[in-house]
């Protein structure tokens, strides 16, 4: 951190998305546009399903239908820009605007993977304890989890945001990356950066060891219930529960994948890196729909549904 005066730093960057792809970044926009498309639409189903069908108005679908709005947010934090930067010859953005980029991006982050804590919360409590399930997820409760998952991103990210903030970004305003990510932007700085390493690096440890530690138990515990039962109700909770653990690895797997990206970033070409970035980013907001409209059956179902109807009605 540089306490000196801030008119050294740098008030506008310019991110150069794929620097390797320059003369034929618009080929580019295809495939990220696509994506993006998919993700909308994927995602844009989920929610639109739970939301017009009333028996799915409970909270384990309500948590994977905003599951699909932390998504389709995850993914418009990030492509947009990205786009906009394919086809313009320089893509720029203001000081403030990559602060708020790189806080949005890690906020959505966290979301995500507090939506998969009250998940686990939500079938520990309706498998182990379903006798007081109508009374520990009422409504009330319900949106006190919310509103404390949010609380919980707010003050995850916030102080990686701030720490950046107090950085003087001299040495260059080009950023080799297609989003303010928080070590592309460090990249930049001209002070020392040690603290803003530290407070990034401790933070994401802690985070990911106590949801994992958190996921683990709970599981661990809706597995040894689910085995205690037979016939029915024992196949519809490890259904369930097989679904939701297959979107926790695919998380974690991708959120762990970061900071092997970070590792390897000495060994490999801009571009690549900045591929694995965008993988990491983007593929669970693109398989989670995926993995919930195929396997739960409610919600496929109500879709294929909802497709009948449009075709006949066409």
């Amino acid at each position: 951190m540089n306490s000196s005066a801030t008119h050294n730093s740098h008030q506008e960057f310019i991110l150069l998305g794929f620097p390797g792809f320059h003369d034929s970044r618009r080929l580019l926009f295809i495939p990220f546009f696509a994506i993006y498309l998919l993700i909308l639409v994927t995602n844009g189903l989920i929610i639109r399903t739970v939301l017009a069908e009333r028996p799915l108005h409970s909270p384990m679908y309500v948590l994977i239908a905003l599951l699909s709005v932390v998504n389709i947010c995850s993914a418009t934090t990030i492509v947009p820009k990205m786009l906009l930067g394919f086809l313009l010859h320089h893509n720029h953005i203001s000081l403030v605007g990559c602060l708020m980029q790189m806080f949005f991006i890690y906020f959505m982050v966290i979301q995500d993977c507090n939506l998969l804590l009250l998940m686990a919360l939500d079938r520990y409590i309706a498998v182990c304890k379903p006798l007081r399930y109508s009374t520990m997820m009422a409504r009330n409760s319900f949106v006190l989890l919310t509103i404390a998952a949010l609380v919980r991103g707010l003050c995850t990210v916030s102080p990686v945001v701030y720490f950046a903030s107090r950085v003087d970004f001299c040495r260059s305003n080009t950023i080799h990356h297609f989003a303010c990510e928080h070590m592309a932007l460090l990249h930049l700085a001209c002070g020392k950066t040690a603290i803003n390493k530290l407070v990034g690096l401790s933070l994401r440890v802690f985070s990911i060891i106590c949801d994992m530690a958190i996921l683990s138990t709970s599981y661990g515990c809706i597995l040894r219930a689910a085995f205690s039962i037979s016939g029915a109700p024992r196949h519809k909770s490890l259904h369930t529960c097989g679904t939701h653990i297959m979107v926790i690895l695919i998380v974690y797997f991708f959120r762990l994948s970061s900071s092997i990206v970070y590792r390897v970033s000495r060994e490999v070409s801009q571009d690549t890196h900045n591929l694995l970035t965008a993988i990491y980013m983007l593929t669970p907001a693109l398989v989670n729909p995926l993995i919930y409209g195929l396997r739960t059956k409610e919600i496929r179902i109500r879709i294929l549904k909802a497709f009948v109807r449009i075709t006949v009605a066409g």
